[in-house]
């Protein structure tokens, strides 16, 4: 019996490890939140559509800790790698331009453990 809860003890606390908090966000939300922001990212467009800023403040919106602001990161950088032709400039300016203080730098080189 002591055994038995031994182990359930052990379980409990690798679910709670598993199912941290704040670990909600995934690449799919990421890249479905980007994804309108390509035009301007990659030069085609001269300044974000609104469907892009809508993306990014919805982006914000999910990232409100720092777990989720790495994965958040993470994920916009795998994401950027299919798109060698992203505009940095472009990048860098997008929270401005949307008019959003976004906690994520959105660059190819960022160190994403870096962020808080």
């Amino acid at each position: 019996m002591k055994g038995a809860v031994i182990s359930m003890l052990v379980v409990v606390a690798m679910v709670q490890y598993m199912a941290t908090p704040g670990e909600a966000i995934d690449c799919g939300q990421v890249s479905s939140s980007l994804a309108p922001c390509i035009p301007f990212l990659t030069g085609g467009d001269a300044s974000p559509s609104s469907g892009c800023c809508s993306g990014v403040k919805n982006l914000n919106s999910l990232a409100q800790t720092t777990a989720d602001r790495r994965a958040a990161c993470d994920c916009i950088k795998t994401a950027a790698a299919r798109y060698p032709n992203i505009k940095d400039d472009a990048a860098s300016s997008l929270p401005q331009k949307c008019g959003i203080d976004f906690n994520i730098p959105i660059s190819k080189s960022t160190d994403c453990q870096s962020i808080n």
